[in-house]
């Protein structure tokens, strides 16, 4: 059984609420869409309430670490996954 969202470290009750709103309950079901798609989804349905931190947040919790750990290489990997991501 896989571990739910408030389970992950860095994602707490807030981010897993959202989550469930866009048919993500699970770190298995976190891990197959992957922490940018999540984002991307996330900030359509949620707008500005959604941060970079939560995509920090979702990016170190699916490799088990904190999100103050996240280098700023990894950072700027994720904006440019985002960028294709979004075509921007």
């Amino acid at each position: 059984m896989s571990q739910t969202i408030e389970n992950l470290p860095n994602l707490g009750r807030y981010t897993a609420a959202c989550l469930a709103e866009i048919g993500v309950s699970n770190a298995d079901e976190l891990r197959a869409m992957g922490a940018v798609e999540a984002y991307a989804r996330l900030r359509f349905q949620f707008g500005r309430n959604i941060t970079l931190n939560a995509l920090w947040g979702m990016d170190a919790a699916l490799s088990g670490i904190h999100w103050r750990h996240i280098t700023e290489d990894r950072k700027r990997k994720l904006k440019m996954m985002l960028a294709q991501r979004t075509g921007q």
